[in-house]
């Protein structure tokens, strides 16, 4: 009976899963494993609180496995060592996998195809990264045109996603490794690929989709699809998600009905630029897309970066982003670009260490889409924003949660200050704040910088490397 190896990575899922289809089609039985690599573990971008939601995620996947004839090899160590070695064990015939775009990937994916019978196959992104490129054979490197090129293309439809199989045999297994600890797991985000596609599906067929385009930039509301931790593990698959998208755009009547699910088509296909950046150009892992940005001289004030992290800047908005990141895991996407920057344009402080900090921290911590977010705010990237576009905190929180429920949430020390001066407490007569109690400097901090003299330093060095 031929047997393949069902390797598992970002797709931990039954539901639209090349890499499980393809093994059993060469196969009559598969072993579904999962690897828990080493060097990923000992990364510094590693995340407990993701590492638990995949624990979980793959516990639930193990069950779903043995409904169903099969279940999971779980193993720890290095990939190339312990597949050779459960080849020949098994006597399976190949190693099915999800291709991956991150240099690390694709580094350990070529070394094992060069020793191993391993078939990559698409999966993690909804369009193979190298099928949306322009007439002269080169990639994007701005998101519109890209985007219409891939709307261009053959769009993926109901008939394209693959069902959950009903049987997938697998031939008696030794003993696994255990799952690490899913204590950390999130009341936010149940794991597993259930609890994704009854998100997906009650977003999609909501009031969720329809209201997207309107509330999705306010941070005070839950206007958002909140699937990226699933999306990122693969909990979901990209593609139906895509699907979803452009049915309601189908069933639409009118442009209005049509806003909400093109807007959140346009941020999947975001998504899918991203990948496509960090495959095409995998210098973004470590550095700016434009090189130049590389020679910024930032300020890197250990103190401030630590405030940042903490949530303890006396910028409310940011602050109360921060704190959700750090309690949650999560945090708006609004509030992502406020805190972003904040960080590198008015402490001056390299967007790498941000990006390192949301990887530790974020539940939906992904190589790609995490790059391409920083990068974009801070204006080192491909389609970034302008050098000297500066988000001002004030004028963020005023206009994307106005009410003030979002920070008195995360910053309880303002709780009673007046709604006129939330987005600046600092501003507070000194009688007012005593009332209050929420003295500045004592009950909560006084603002980390002066942004008025940090703005003329970010500019400056900015455009000092920008007119090179």
């Amino acid at each position: 009976m031929a047997t393949n190896i069902w390797w598992i990575r970002r797709d931990v899922r039954l539901f639209d899963n090349p890499a499980l289809h393809a093994a059993l089609a060469k196969g009559e039985a598969i072993i579904p494993v999962f690897i828990w690599d080493e060097a990923l573990l000992a990364s510094s971008y590693m995340c407990a609180r993701r590492t638990a939601f995949l624990a979980e995620g793959l516990r639930l996947l193990d069950e779903a496995l043995r409904q169903r004839g099969s279940q999971l090899l779980v193993l720890h160590g290095r990939p190339l060592p312990l597949l050779r070695q459960l080849l020949a064990e098994t006597g399976a015939t190949a190693v099915y996998a999800q291709r991956d775009v991150s240099p690390y990937s694709k580094k350990r994916d070529k070394q094992i195809a060069a020793e191993l019978p391993l078939i990559l196959t698409d999966g993690v992104a909804i369009r193979p990264t190298d099928a949306v490129y322009k007439d002269d054979g080169k990639p994007y490197t701005v998101f519109t045109p890209y985007k219409k090129r891939w709307l261009s293309l053959v769009l993926p439809r109901t008939a394209d996603l693959l069902p959950i199989p009903e049987r997938i045999p697998t031939p008696k297994l030794s003993q696994s490794s255990s799952l690490p600890s899913s204590n950390l797991a999130s009341p936010l985000f149940p794991a597993g690929e259930a609890a994704g596609r009854a998100r997906l599906h009650a977003f999609a067929d909501g009031d969720g989709l329809r209201h997207y385009a309107a509330l999705r930039n306010n941070m005070d509301v839950d206007g958002t699809a909140s699937l990226s931790p699933y999306l990122r593990l693969g909990m979901v698959s990209a593609r139906e998600a895509a699907v979803l998208a452009l049915q309601a755009i189908g069933r639409a009547k009118g442009q209005e009905e049509r806003d909400g699910p093109e807007t959140w088509l346009s941020e999947l296909i975001w998504r899918e630029f991203y990948l496509q950046i960090l495959d095409q150009f995998p210098h973004v892992r470590g550095g700016s897309f434009r090189p130049e940005y590389d020679q910024i001289a930032w300020r890197n004030d250990p103190d401030e970066f630590a405030a940042w992290c903490a949530g303890q800047t006396g910028y409310p908005i940011v602050d109360a982003a921060m704190r959700q990141l750090n309690e949650t895991g999560w945090m708006h996407n609004r509030a992502r670009m406020v805190v972003a920057s904040f960080l590198v344009k008015d402490l001056l402080i390299d967007w790498r260490w941000g990006e390192r900090y949301f990887m530790q921290q974020l539940l939906d911590g992904d190589p790609a889409n995490n790059n391409g977010g920083w990068q974009w705010t801070t204006g080192t990237g491909t389609d970034a924003a302008p050098y000297f576009r500066i988000f001002n905190p004030a004028s963020q929180a005023q206009k994307f949660a106005p009410d003030g429920r979002y920070t008195r949430r995360w910053v309880p020390e303002l709780a009673a200050v007046p709604a006129k001066y939330l987005a600046e407490p600092w501003t507070m007569p000194l009688l007012v704040q005593h009332g209050v109690q929420c003295v500045i400097g004592r009950d909560y901090p006084a603002p980390l910088v002066d942004r008025a003299v940090t703005r003329e330093q970010t500019l400056a060095a900015y455009k000092a490397v920008s007119s090179k």
